[in-house]
């Protein structure tokens, strides 16, 4: 049996999130010791926890993780439903990952114009800001 101090170190998430998970009913009830009242986490809840902060790292919310947890306790009988809710949050990655290709883009061509202007290299400076302009597009689509 884990003190909350190690289940923090080994999942990743904090003592004060572990008691927030605790309390909404995410994990647990937790095992506590009979005379302090400390908690004590089992391998099954670390495997929960480790499985809930992987979630929380690619942006999954409560209520998501909720119904991961919900189904994940009816096992083979909502695959669907749970295979449905991951493959909702490899859109949103994908779409976030657009947006961050663009915004890499659009900050390599800035770096361009600015190396342009320091090197005092007026062609390339020119090309770069075309660049840059041609950008502005892709830029305002993925900000709305």
């Amino acid at each position: 049996m884990l003190t909350i101090q190690d289940a923090s170190r080994r999942s990743g998430l904090s003592e004060p999130t572990l008691r927030y998970y605790e309390e909404i009913g995410l994990i647990g009830p937790i095992a506590r010791e009979a005379t302090s009242r400390h908690r004590r986490y089992g391998e099954q809840d670390l495997d929960t926890l480790q499985g809930l902060a992987c979630l929380r790292a690619m942006g999954v919310s409560i209520e998501d993780m909720r119904t991961y947890q919900a189904n994940r306790a009816l096992g083979h009988g909502a695959a669907g439903q749970q295979r449905d809710l991951l493959l909702r949050h490899v859109e949103r990655v994908e779409a976030e990952i657009r947006t961050l290709g663009v915004h890499l883009e659009y900050l390599r061509a800035k770096a361009q114009l600015w190396d342009a202007r320091a090197c005092g290299d007026a062609a390339e400076e020119a090309i770069a800001s075309q660049h840059v302009q041609q950008m502005i597009p892709s830029l305002q689509a993925v900000l709305r």
